[in-house]
């Protein structure tokens, strides 16, 4: 028995009333919202849009929760078709069981309509999210410790994944968290992207090909570890195959990309500029009002302070003119009295 592990939660639904809250819904829904909310920063901050973002994610996210399920339902049919199986439980997605391959492909064909709706470059948008989908994933993956699934060979290291689940064929014990090397991994390529999309200004989708590129290597080793029920082809899993031409498309793609369109597009959606210079103008607006208002208030204010000089300078002469005159008088009387007492002497 190991005196260190991970446990997992007894169960993983909560019921508020009648209302079910599943662990692993939960989990890609808070994995969505951090996407739009990573995607959108950089949307802006390569020139686009508020909102634009979460606007095309209306499309991509439906079409790649069906692509997912779809790519997990078809390579695992047995789990839903095969005898003794019920059908129904193909469309109950809450219980686990989204390929990130098909949710990837649908969810491209959805950003897509999205993208053409707003006349907006399909590779710039995936450039924008691509770091916000790693880090959607990092999360989306603790639904399968929710789901006590998808974990990997016996171990007796400090981090193993107790699994106490007995149901689906689990075999009670110590195992390779999966779940979160994947998860840790993910982060690591969402940090590998912003950086290198900063460093060396990748455009025209060469940051989301390299997310999956990078994506594509941890997937290889972490599904080799894996014990869950899976389709072999030469003794690989089909998840390991898959990554390793998916790998390849997406590294001859950047190599192609480069030498054909190298360096970043300067226009990632119309209009967007010129939204951002009608703000700005807008912004200097109540500057250019106040100046104008004091500079009215000040030409308002010059005449009634000239009139107010004007008297003070006509004041300033009526007074000196009457003392002049006032001098004046005394000068003649005193003459006049000098006069005076001349003739009586």
């Amino acid at each position: 028995m190991n005196l260190a592990y991970i446990p997992s939660p007894s169960r993983g639904v909560l019921h508020l009333g009648p209302i079910p809250l599943r662990g692993y819904a939960f989990c890609i829904i808070i994995g969505v919202f951090v996407a739009v909310w990573l995607g959108n920063k950089r949307w802006i901050a390569r020139g686009g849009r508020v909102g634009t973002v979460a606007d095309i994610s209306v499309w991509a996210v439906p079409f790649g929760l069906v692509g997912g399920r779809l790519y997990h339902v078809i390579t695992d049919y047995e789990l839903y078709f095969s005898e003794g199986r019920d059908w129904v439980d193909a469309f109950k997605i809450w219980e686990g069981g989204l390929g990130i391959w098909g949710a990837i492909a649908l969810g491209a064909v959805g950003a897509w309509i999205g993208c053409r709706r707003r006349g907006i470059p399909l590779p710039a948008y995936a450039d924008a999210i691509a770091p916000g989908i790693a880090l959607a994933q990092a999360i989306g993956r603790w639904g399968n410790w929710f789901n006590q699934e998808l974990y990997g060979k016996p171990t007796d290291l400090p981090w193993a994944l107790h699994i106490t689940s007995s149901s689906d064929g689990r075999v009670p014990g110590y195992y390779h968290p999966t779940f979160l090397y994947e998860s840790l991994w993910c982060i690591g390529v969402a940090l590998l992207v912003i950086w290198a999309d900063r460093r060396f200004k990748l455009g025209h989708g060469r940051a989301f090909a390299l997310y999956v590129a990078a994506y594509c290597v941890g997937r290889a080793w972490i599904e080799y570890m894996r014990v869950d029920d899976a389709h072999h082809i030469l003794g690989l899993r089909l998840n390991d195959w898959t990554a390793i031409v998916v790998f390849l498309l997406a590294v001859t793609y950047i190599v192609l990309s480069a030498r054909k369109r190298p360096g970043r597009e300067e226009v990632v959606e119309p209009g967007a500029a010129d939204d951002a210079a009608e703000g700005g103008e807008d912004e200097d607006k109540p500057k250019d009002e106040a100046a104008d208002a004091e500079a009215a208030e000040a030409e308002d204010a010059t005449p009634a302070e000239d009139s107010a000089d004007a008297k003070a300078e006509a004041e300033t002469e009526e007074e000196t003119e009457d003392k002049a005159k006032d001098e004046a008088e005394a000068k003649a009387e005193a003459k006049d009295e000098a006069e005076s007492a001349g003739k009586k002497a």
